[in-house]
This record gives structure tokens, sequence and C-alpha cells, in this order.
């Protein structure tokens, strides 16, 4: 993170939304500093145990603004000399209307009781492209919280961030995902212009900027040094992973990228729904003229973001977001299919013979027949419809005891099979590792910060 000498500005930090990505390492730098904080978070318990600095000068509030506090909650909390900064944000809405509450009712409320409680400095977390004009209603919600708090008499900062690229970030992951890939397909091919910047400048301009508490309102751009391509950051990407090989990007018209992107928006977790694939296809550039003189020195260029000591690690993470879910997959797929296979594809008779020679016969038979196939389904479909929590509970467990089982079974009744050429016991040794892969990485899954 930025360095810089301890130095008692301020009475005290308020971090609004320190649980979060970016709240959560401006936190890490002002702890470091030894400046006392005021943390805000949901979960303020979950967020102090997974903060990453010492709590011994922090204390946390739980604050939800979806509910948009009132000025009077506020004011009941913060004290005259106090900076604030609100690094609050949704990428996504949970709820029609929650970028209203979340993005500006909250924040002008907390602005409110800033100025009347002798605030010394605000600093607003807004987003670049933020203005009436903005087609999203991510950007105009943003822009509503920045023109509010422009009318009111604080000596405030507005800093509009392009990407922010940082190990812990989902948008960053999500982009080193990308970039690993052999062929990808973009829209436009890739062309639109992107200017990230680094989460160590973006905090050392926050800080910075609260270190000098300048008058009025400045609005700035925190951005990259120049604007290249998004098939271009890709690219820088690709080669601090350490993939030397091009990557091949196929144009996607434009309306088949919108139309997916409205159909992952189904999907609670996505990065990707309607709204973010229209910012993607907008751009997001600047000029980085006054972010470089606040820094110092020129920001750092995205050739530079991956550390050598991070690479590698990165690079695997990147390949198992990919492979994971396409592992998953793959093992619903063998129960599902083994159900098809058991229920009518394979001669019945003959699965019949084999259930004799473990000793089932008769009734029993036909029963464990239709029984085995039918829990096999439910296995595939909870597969693939069972949260992590759940599969790392009961799911895996159990399937690795259903597969120990048959196993032990034919092992006993048929150990020929062992020496069959088309391996169908020794490839149960595979499954059963994979299936303890996604068993350790399920039971450990931590949530994603964006």
């Amino acid at each position: 993170m930025p360095g810089g000498q301890q130095t008692q500005f301020a009475v005290r930090i308020v971090i609004a939304g320190a649980g979060g990505f970016l709240g959560s390492a401006l936190a890490a730098e002002f702890a470091r500093r030894g400046l006392d904080l005021l943390c805000t978070a949901r979960d303020p318990a979950a967020a102090a145990r997974g903060a990453r600095w010492p709590q011994s000068q922090t204390r946390w509030l739980g604050v939800d603004f979806d509910t948009a506090p009132p000025a009077a909650f506020w004011s009941a909390h913060l004290l005259p000399g106090d900076v604030v900064i609100n690094a609050v944000g949704l990428l996504r809405e949970s709820r029609p209307g929650a970028f209203a509450a979340v993005h500006h009712e909250g924040p002008a409320r907390m602005f409110d009781a800033c100025a009347a409680s002798g605030v010394a400095f605000v600093v607003q977390i807004s987003a670049l492209g933020a203005n009436e004009e903005a087609v999203t209603a991510y950007h105009r919600s943003k822009a509503a919280a920045d023109a509010h708090l422009r009318r009111l008499p604080l000596a405030s900062a507005i800093v509009q961030p392009s990407l922010v690229w940082g190990g812990e970030g989902a948008s960053a992951r999500l982009f080193a995902a990308l970039a690993v890939l052999p062929v990808l397909a973009l829209p436009r091919g890739g062309r639109q212009a992107l200017q990230p910047v680094h989460i160590d400048d973006l905090v050392c301009g926050v800080a910075t900027l609260v270190e000098r508490q300048p008058a009025g309102t400045r609005t700035l751009a925190f951005v990259g040094p120049h604007p290249l391509s998004f098939r271009d950051y890709l690219r820088e990407l690709r080669m601090q992973l350490a993939h030397g090989r091009r990557q091949f990007v196929v144009p996607l018209p434009e309306g088949i990228f919108l139309s997916a992107a409205q159909l992952a928006g189904r999907w609670r977790r996505s990065f990707l729904d309607h709204d973010t694939a229209r910012m993607l296809l907008a751009g997001n550039v600047a000029p980085a003229d006054e972010f470089a003189a606040l820094l110092g020195r020129p920001p750092r260029a995205p050739e530079h973001f991956i550390a050598p000591a991070q690479a590698e690690a990165l690079r695997r993470a990147s390949w198992l977001a990919w492979m994971l879910p396409a592992l998953r997959l793959a093992i619903a797929f063998v129960w599902i299919w083994t159900f098809v296979v058991s229920i009518g594809l394979y001669p019945r008779d003959q699965s019949l013979e084999l259930l004799a020679r473990v000793g089932i016969e008769g009734g029993w038979a036909q029963l464990a027949l239709v029984g085995a196939a039918v829990f096999d389904l439910a296995l595939g479909i909870a597969t693939l419809l069972v949260a992590a929590r759940g599969r790392a509970r009961w799911l895996w467990p159990l399937q690795l005891a259903l597969i120990a089982f048959y196993t032990a079974a034919i092992s006993i009744a048929m150990p020929e099979f062992w020496l069959h050429p088309f391996g169908p016991l020794s490839k149960n040794l595979p499954m059963c590792a994979a299936i303890l892969l996604l068993w350790a990485l399920d039971s450990g899954r931590r949530p994603t910060r964006r």
C-alpha cells in the first residue's frame, strides 16, 4: 500500500462501506498511519473479522445504506473535525430502487449530517461517467449524490475512478480470468477505450486529498496514465500472467452481447447484466493530468498491475474460475447420464444380471435398479442447483460415500472389472479426486469483494 508519514491531520477518519473492496483498502492505509477509524458495514462483526489491519484503533458501526439512514442517525456519530469517506457502492441492484437508496439517498443524508456536525472534509467515491446524461441507473444515482454534495457548504472531493484493479476485487479477477483464455468473443472486437487505475494509486490519491483538505469541492478523475482498448488491456494482463501466446479475439455482435448480458443478469452473483454491459460498451476514459499532479508522479500503467510474485497464484485462480464450474458440470453429467443409461439405454436384463452377481435378485433387483437410477439423477440435479455451503456440508461427502460403496461392492463381487480395458472401476479414482477438490474449495469459499 502507499507509504506516508504518520500525520495526525484529522480527529478521526470515518469510512462508510469499510467492509468492501475500496473501503477496506482505504481503512488499512489510514490504520497503518495510526489514525482512529470509525468504519461502517452491513455486518460489522463479519467485517471486523475479515479486516486486514489491526483493530485497536477501529470502531465498527452497523449501517445498511439500503435503508437510507436519516441525517439524525449520522449526527449522533459524527464529531467536529472528522474526515468522512463514502466508499459505499453497488455494481448491481439487489432490488428496484437500491441504486437510488445506496448511491444517492443514503449518502445525501450523511452529507447533510456532515455539514451540520462540522466535519472537516468529505471524500465521495463516485465513478467515472457519473453525470446527468449517463445512460445507466448506476451512473445516474452516483451523479445525484455528487450534485448534492456540491451544493453543501463542505470542503470535499468527488473522486471518479475508472475500472479499479486490485487482487481482492471481483472485477480484477474477472478480467484476469478473461485474459487467460486462448480464444475470446468480445463486443466490437474489444475496441472500447478503458483507463484502469490501480487500487494503490486510488488509495494514495485519497490519502493525499485527506491530508491536504483543499477548500471548496473538487471533482477528480482517478484514471490510469493513458487510454487503451479493452482488447489491449486483456493482452497486457495476459502477458503478466505468463501466457506468451497471443489471444485470438472474435468480434461479437453488440445485440448478441447485450442479450447474453441480460440473460446473465438473472444470476444474482453475475458481474454482468444489461447495465454493466452498456457501461462496458460506452468506454471509460478521462485526462490523467490532475490525478498525476495529485500523486506527484504518473499513475501505474496496466502493464505493471500484477506483481511477479503474485502472477502464478493469480494465473491458477483465473483458470480455476473457468475449470471449477466445468468440473462441476462434468460431475453432474456423470450422475445424470448414469440415470439415463440405467433406466433405459442399457439392456435391462444385463443390468439385472449384474445385480444378481452382488446378491440382489427378483423384485428387489427391480426396485434397486430404479431406486439407484433415480438417486443418481437426484445427485446430478443437486450438483447443479445446491449452493456451495450445502455441497460442502452433505452433497460431496454423500457422493464420495456412494462411489466408495459401489466400488467396494463391485470389487468383491466382480473383481475382474479392475482389469477391464475401459476401466469402469479405475475411473472412479479421478472422479473422487475431482469431488475432493470441489469439496475443499467449497468449504473454504469466502465472499468476493468488488
